[in-house]
C-alpha cells in the first residue's frame, strides 16, 4: 500500500511539473516564456508562420479548438473563472488565427493573461488586447510584445553583402606620368 501511495504521489508531482513547463505559443519561434526578450524573426520564418496561420486547415483547427473548449466550459456551468491552461490555449488560438506572422507566447494566471513575443506591425499589436478579451474568463491582458518587422535571414544577408559595391582603391605605387612641357 505504501508503494502504491508513493507511486501515485510521484506521478502527480511529475505530471504537475511537466504541465507547468508548457506555455501556449503561436509559432515555434515564439519566446519560451512571457518574460523573455523577443527576437526579430527572419523573413523566411515570418512567411512560414503566416502561411501556416492562413491555411484553411489550420483555421479550421483553431476554430474547432476554441469551440470545443467553450462547449466544455458551458457543460460545467459556463464559469467565468477558467483553468489557466484553457485560457492560454484559447487566447493563443484566437491570436494565431487573427494575427498572421506573429510569434507570440501566452501565459495565464488567475484570469490575467500575459502575451509576449513579436508582431510585424502596429495594427496587429493594437488587436492583441481586444482579441484576448473576447475569450470568456480573461480579466486582464498584459502585453509584452515588440513590433519587429521581419529581417532578412543569414543567407539573404550574405548574398546582399556579396553584392555591395566595394570602394575602388589604387594600389599602384607608380606616379602618373608628368608632362615635361
Amino acid at each position: 500500500m505504501k508503494k502504491l501511495t508513493a507511486l501515485l504521489i510521484g506521478s502527480a508531482l511529475l505530471l504537475s511539473t511537466i504541465a507547468c513547463g508548457n506555455v501556449a505559443k503561436t509559432s515555434t519561434g515564439a519566446p519560451s516564456g512571457s518574460n523573455q526578450t523577443a527576437e526579430t524573426p527572419t523573413v523566411e520564418t515570418a512567411q512560414a508562420v503566416q502561411k501556416d496561420a492562413k491555411s484553411d486547415l489550420r483555421q479550421r483547427q483553431l476554430n474547432e479548438d476554441i469551440r470545443a473548449r467553450e462547449q466544455r466550459n458551458n457543460l460545467t456551468g459556463g464559469d467565468a473563472i477558467r483553468a489557466d491552461s484553457d485560457l492560454e490555449n484559447e487566447v493563443r488560438s484566437k491570436l494565431e488565427a487573427n494575427l498572421p506572422a506573429s510569434q507570440l507566447t501566452v501565459t495565464a494566471k488567475d484570469g490575467v493573461v500575459t502575451v509576449a513575443g513579436t508582431v510585424p506591425n502596429q495594427p496587429q499589436y493594437d488587436r492583441i488586447d481586444p482579441l484576448a478579451k473576447e475569450i470568456k474568463g480573461v480579466g486582464q491582458v498584459v502585453v509584452n510584445v515588440a513590433i519587429a518587422p521581419a529581417q532578412p535571414g543569414k543567407e539573404a544577408q550574405s548574398k546582399t553583402e556579396d553584392e555591395k559595391v566595394k570602394p575602388v582603391t589604387n594600389n599602384n605605387s607608380e606616379q602618373p606620368p608628368t608632362n615635361p612641357n
